[in-house]
């Protein structure tokens, strides 16, 4: 067992960091890149494509609750092939897509990929690869996240840079897609399931109130970065994007600048130890806030494009890393458990925001969508005080898996 822990550890990392790139990259985040588009050529206004990115994000929250079952049944493989098959499918459907309605769905496939290749990779990774190596393992497969949101902005600026068409790079990230679905069959087939310990204590446990401030901000950071996704881009390159560049290359930017920030998300666990998780906390809420203000309050250029994108890729990759280190102190006798709740908080806020923000976005004009949205996470932290984020044992139950590592 020893010998096949080492060994198999740099197939499995390389194996996690590509499905992490392709799910959390063209995957959740493709939609919103390519909203110049998409209006264009589907003649979509705000409010449909705030439903669009909705559904997107309905299936990530149903994909959570099956990739848990599928793993607790057949072990990591199934899952994450069920997710990249989903992504692959759903990236082929936008290629093609003729209309709206096979648009949408095509967006429903590929942003559920998400939700299958979170938890899967981090049960691999604690049975698999010896205790030294974990942490190296882990950072290998979380760094695909941000790799993959910027190579998507990368490929999009190739497409304005050279003049190819949108549904030429919707076609390469379905290769891409199709490539990680066989490297991932190839790393994760002799993976097998975990075995059960204990009574499984079910969801009731989780019913503390210790909880509930962990399950306030994982809804309002879903709001918020759905917001931003979904509408942040459209609304630079409607301002005339930055100077010296093409106003058409201006969602390619805001991606690129947002996946290389959120490698700060790496750093989450020196941060906390150096300030503390209250003060870490409430810094990346208020940069999720000013991400977004500056949206409402900025008509564009570099300032605005630059400063929100980098300010949200911090927000959402260190924010992501506290909800997992949060939930498994919280929980550390169903740590996976635990976070897989808070991530059910995150859907169910990714599901609402972009519905409701472009709804105001038709009735009040952009500049109220973006400063009303920003008013959630900023309200959130000055409302919660030190007692409030308590990183006690909260809970005694059987313990369901490893902590997983935020993407």
């Amino acid at each position: 067992m020893k010998a096949l822990a080492i060994t198999h550890a740099p197939s499995l990392s390389a194996a996690g960091f590509a499905a992490t790139a392709i799910s959390y990259g063209p995957g959740r985040m493709g939609f919103g890149l390519f909203v110049p588009e998409f209006r264009a050529v589907f003649s979509l206004d705000a409010t449909s494509v705030g439903l669009i990115s909705s559904l997107g994000f309905a299936g990530f929250f149903a994909a959570l609750l099956l990739a848990q079952v599928q793993l607790n049944r057949r072990g990591p493989l199934l899952p994450v092939l069920t997710g990249l098959g989903s992504a692959t499918l759903g990236l082929g459907l936008v290629t093609v897509a003729p209309n709206v309605p096979v648009l949408a769905a095509g967006v429903f496939f590929a942003a559920s990929s998400a939700g299958f290749a979170w938890t899967p990779f981090n049960d691999a990774v604690h049975r698999k690869i010896r205790d030294v190596d974990r942490p190296t393992a882990l950072s290998e497969i979380s760094t695909g996240t941000s790799v993959g949101i910027a190579a998507a902005g990368c490929a999009a600026l190739a497409m304005v840079l050279t003049g190819l068409s949108w549904r030429d790079c919707w076609a390469f990230f379905l290769l891409a897609s199709a490539g990680a679905f066989l490297m991932n069959w190839a790393a994760l087939r002799r993976v097998e399931r975990a075995q059960a310990t204990g009574r499984d204590s079910g969801w009731r446990e989780l019913r503390q109130a210790a909880m509930w401030p962990l399950m306030a901000i994982a809804f309002v950071f879903g709001c918020v970065s759905a917001v931003y996704i979904s509408f942040a881009a459209d609304h630079l390159t409607k301002a005339g994007g930055v100077p010296g560049l093409p106003t058409a290359a201006t969602p390619a930017l805001v991606f690129i600048c947002f996946g290389t920030a959120g490698l700060a998300g790496l750093l989450t666990g020196r941060l906390r130890a150096a300030i503390g998780m209250s003060r870490l906390l409430r810094l990346t809420m208020m940069a999720g806030a000013a991400s977004v203000a500056l949206l409402g309050l900025l008509p564009g250029g570099w300032p605005a494009l630059a400063g929100s994108a980098g300010l949200q890729g911090v927000h959402v990759m260190v924010t992501s890393a506290i909800l997992a280190f949060w939930s498994e102190r919280l929980f550390p006798d169903m740590p996976t458990r635990a976070f897989t709740a808070a991530l059910l908080a995150c859907a169910a806020g990714n599901i609402l925001g972009p519905t409701l923000g472009g709804i105001v976005h038709d009735t009040l004009g952009p500049r109220a969508m973006f400063l009303c949205t920003a008013l959630l996470p900023a309200a959130l932290s000055l409302g919660l005080s030190d007692r409030h984020i308590r990183e006690d044992p909260a809970a005694s139950a059987t313990r369901d898996g490893p902590v997983p590592t935020a993407p």
